[in-house]
């Protein structure tokens, strides 16, 4: 059984290498006509469509769902029901993004007439640059691969994930070009939680004033642990009498110091807090201090609130702050 776990780890780390390689050389293959399509897509008024049958389908539906998160109107027109009716969300001149694997996809050859008859630019995204589909558009993204990672080739994977990193690469590409920011974003995802991260500052979800542990540099253990007991939120900020941050407790520090000393009563603050923390400043953003939290060796779950410009602490933003907003 041991020998068979390493054969699947093997498998599976052999699978992401295939198609990291892969997409390394569809970043390589890039050129100008990944430039055409910004400008064709930048150029419309209108939305883009996004049309894909089977597991170019799902990519399809991902790219459209990625154009529209930033800010570019898309929508996905099943390839297969276009011809019963779909194709009424055509409108001329919309831009069609076609994603096809084989480049051959009966389905979608057969959109084209329509297609050109509403003057829409063709942009494919297809894994064959001699296919039928590939030699009919006007823009190709070229999204061939050396091989599946599947064993045999039967399962299209990183075909897919290939299609489907053009498709970020093209969406990145005109949030650049649209000089596209994450307060636009965040007004885009108002109710998601990476939506309100972006959008609301910590002045928003900190604690401050009654809520929040306050000590001085020569108050006692004692009084450090009483303050943080009524004021339950993780951390002590120690402040000078201009209300300066000098240094934060954590319950961490607390654990610390009875580890290393047999009595504490003789230890005040200024002993055992942290002097330079990590703080943010009220009108950050909360996914800034999300980052400043999460993306280092050890992570931390509480924050001072300093204003930056004399450094005076208003309060503390603790992690579980962060996810518990729900309101604007």
């Amino acid at each position: 059984m041991g020998r068979d776990r390493v054969a699947w780890l093997n498998a599976a780390r052999a699978a992401l290498d295939v198609e990291a390689a892969a997409i390394s050389l569809a970043g390589e293959r890039l050129d100008e006509n990944l430039c055409q399509v910004v400008q064709m897509i930048l150029e419309h008024e209108g939305k883009v469509v996004v049309s894909g049958v089977g597991k170019s389908g799902h990519v399809a539906r991902k790219l459209t769902a990625t154009l529209c998160s930033t800010g570019i109107p898309a929508v996905f027109l099943h390839a297969a029901e276009a011809a019963h009716g779909d194709l009424g969300v055509l409108s001329p001149g919309d831009p069609c993004i076609l994603i096809s694997k084989s480049g051959a996809t009966a389905e979608l050859i057969r959109l084209l007439p329509t297609l050109r008859s509403v003057q829409s630019p063709l942009i494919g995204i297809i894994g064959n640059r001699n296919s039928p589909l590939a030699k009919e558009v006007d823009v190709l993204l070229d999204a061939s691969v050396n091989g599946e990672a599947s064993p045999g080739n039967p399962v299209p994977t990183a075909s897919c994930v290939v299609a489907m990193a053009l498709g970020d690469a093209l969406a990145v590409a005109l949030m650049h070009a649209r000089h596209f920011t994450a307060d636009d974003f965040g007004r885009n995802h108002p109710a998601g939680q990476l939506g309100r991260n972006l959008r609301l500052q910590v002045k928003t979800a900190m604690h401050g004033g009654e809520e929040v542990a306050w000590a001085k540099r020569d108050d006692s253990i004692r009084a450090v642990v009483i303050a943080m007991t009524r004021c339950p939120v993780g951390a002590a900020c120690v402040i000078a009498e201009d209300g300066r941050l000098e240094g934060l407790i954590t319950d961490g520090d607390l654990r610390r110091a009875l580890e290393t000393h047999d009595d504490i009563r003789s230890l005040c603050a200024a002993d055992i807090m942290t002097v330079r923390p990590v703080t943010i400043n009220p009108e950050a953003r909360l996914q800034n201090a999300l980052e400043l939290m999460e993306n280092r060796p050890r992570q931390i779950s509480v924050l001072p609130v300093v204003e930056a410009e004399n450094g005076r602490c208003l309060g503390l933003l603790r992690l579980h702050d962060i996810y518990r907003v729900s309101h604007v």
